[in-house]
């Protein structure tokens, strides 16, 4: 009899496993094509830096990289996904600009596609799902919306205007270079904040806090904390360190613009630790 339920039990995994629908993966080959040139164009935007560009132009490239950052990571994350802070209208327009330097999707979908992460996170449903790869996770999600006026025209300009940088050295380096390095810096918080770092919250689920992420991400690298406590506008417990996002949100409550701030009591936090926790940074300034 028990021989005959073993049976039963492997013919009704077999039968499940042969329903399961396999998942095809579809290249893309635009992006493909696209992301081909965009990191050949920086390596060559590295080499104008050193050889012709004014170092305004390099500079322009890191600040203007990381105001599109700033959309993303105070805007479309932590604003209108997480609904962790309430802005007014000047700041929410400023903070749509900011988004469409980084060129990627609409507000809606965006935050459509982050919840989604979030509630299915490590499934097929989730966008991107590390256990599919760690290829997958970095890039594989990003479906180009390209915002053509900030994304492209206005960073290849503004040098050009601004002190008369060539437009050869302004498109390679605040465009093409800027736009490699914002869009790998957003790619590297679905894919190294998920396979490198400290599990101090939750150590059963494959988020981790990440100190390089955190610093690339204007705070978005504290993420073991973020999956746990995703409606905590700081997106950390370690105040303004790494998480130049904090800070602006902060700014523009200071200024009226920003209200209704949410976050995690220590002692929410600290219960959590004890309870999944790795037992890393078990102490508010542990490093």
């Amino acid at each position: 009899m028990a021989a005959q339920s073993s049976t039963v039990v492997k013919e009704a995994v077999l039968q499940q496993k042969s329903e399961t629908p396999e998942y095809k993966v579809k290249i893309i080959w635009f992006n493909v094509i696209f992301f081909i040139f965009l990191h050949t164009g920086f390596l060559y935007a590295l080499y104008l830096s050193f050889t012709s560009a004014c170092w305004k132009t390099s500079l322009f490239a890191f600040i203007y990289a990381h105001l599109g950052g700033l959309g993303i990571a105070a805007g479309t994350h932590r604003l209108w996904s997480h609904r962790s802070y309430k802005a007014k209208l000047p700041l929410r327009i400023l903070l749509c600009c900011f988004l469409s330097i980084a060129a990627q999707k609409d507000i809606y979908k965006w935050c459509r596609d982050h919840r989604v992460h979030h509630n299915f996170t490590e499934t097929n449903a989730d966008p991107h799902n590390i256990k599919r790869g760690f290829f997958f996770a970095h890039i594989g999600w990003f479906y180009l919306l390209m915002a053509l006026f900030f994304a492209t025209i206005l960073p290849t300009i503004i040098p050009m205007w601004c002190w008369n940088e060539s437009m050869r050295n302004s498109f390679f380096i605040a465009f093409v270079a800027q736009h490699c390095y914002l869009q790998n810096g957003i790619f590297l918080v679905n894919s190294v904040a998920h396979t490198y770092g400290d599990q101090s919250y939750d150590k059963y689920i494959e988020a981790r806090d990440n100190i390089l992420i955190a610093f690339m991400g204007l705070g978005e690298g504290w993420h073991n904390y973020h999956h746990v406590f995703p409606w905590d506008y700081s997106s950390s417990e370690w105040g303004y360190k790494l998480n130049f996002a904090k800070a602006f949100i902060d700014f523009m409550a200071w200024i009226g613009q920003a209200y209704d701030l949410r976050s995690a009591h220590p002692q929410m936090i600290k219960n959590r630790k004890l309870k999944s926790g790795d037992g890393t940074r078990m102490e508010k300034g542990d490093e």
